[in-house]
């Protein structure tokens, strides 16, 4: 089996190709997976981009992202609700297993973090069923708690743990991101839970590099860069019967201003070097 047979990188890597260059190069180099997000897939188109993935013989590991409905104004979370029904449809005609989602923060006057994280829920209670009806499971990603107020209420891989545990392993589990997740002290215990729970729907990874650069979002570190531990992580995830994608989810605006099929080679050398 080939050293790279699980990996996949994620279109955010490399954000200056198109969907197109990103299959070709994929193929080139001997990479079976990729991780679309959902704009370049739209602005493709979602039958024509799963044509084109397939008839390349590349597997699509997950969508990103749905989520981002945890709006208290009824409206807003009404289109925020309908937009997910649509992102599963987008998955699934990818034949893509895993949808990520990303729950959304506070509004600008909000204070009320328990009823954000209340509507997580809620929000789950109406997708679930009709995840699993689709065939793609809905996997709850945790963000570095640095993004609670703006993007994610959910900050560790137990709250993400709890509120996919009402449901059907198939219809929710949840997203392990090097990233996100390598400082949570309980990281051993709750990586373990997820795979006793059928729940470990995603690996994805990235270094924490510092200091971090203005504007953290765009401040994900290439591997081997920063301070992760992301063999001895893999090692952890392997450990629960995991063998699924490591997929590589790099957004880092140093990355995107370089020739693409540069990256790509780096990439590829340093999972080798990190994570194999």
């Amino acid at each position: 089996m080939s050293d790279l047979a699980r990996l996949s990188i994620n279109s955010e890597t490399i954000k200056q190709w198109s969907l197109e260059e990103l299959v070709a190069g994929c193929v080139e180099a001997g990479v079976p997976g990729i991780a679309p997000w959902r704009e370049p897939v739209q602005e493709y188109g979602v039958e024509r981009a799963a044509w084109l993935i397939r008839d390349a013989g590349l597997t699509v590991t997950s969508l990103c992202r749905g989520g981002f409905y945890t709006a208290a104004e009824p409206v807003q979370r009404r289109a925020a609700l309908d937009d997910n029904l649509r992102a599963i449809d987008e998955a699934a005609a990818l034949n893509c297993p895993v949808l990520v989602l990303v729950s959304g923060g506070l509004g600008a006057d909000d204070r009320d973090l328990v009823g954000a994280r209340r509507r997580v829920a809620d929000a789950l209670a109406e997708l679930a069923p009709y995840a699993g009806e689709r065939g793609v499971q809905l996997a709850i990603e945790p963000l570095h708690p640095m993004y609670c107020s703006d993007r994610c209420v959910v900050s560790t891989l137990a709250q993400a743990l709890d509120l996919a545990e009402p449901f059907p392993a198939e219809q929710v589990g949840v997203v392990v991101d090097t990233y996100h997740s390598w400082w949570d002290p309980e990281l051993d215990v709750q990586v373990r839970r997820a795979g006793e729970t059928g729940r470990l729907a995603l690996f994805q990874v990235a270094d924490w590099v510092t200091p971090l650069p203005e504007g953290v979002l765009l401040g994900r570190g290439q591997l081997g860069d920063g301070h992760v531990p992301l063999r001895e992580i893999r090692e952890l995830v392997d450990s629960t019967g995991h063998d699924g994608p490591v997929e590589v989810e790099i957004f880092n605006p140093a990355l995107w201003a370089r020739n693409g099929a540069e990256v790509l080679t780096e990439v590829i050398q340093r999972y080798r070097d990190h994570l194999v």
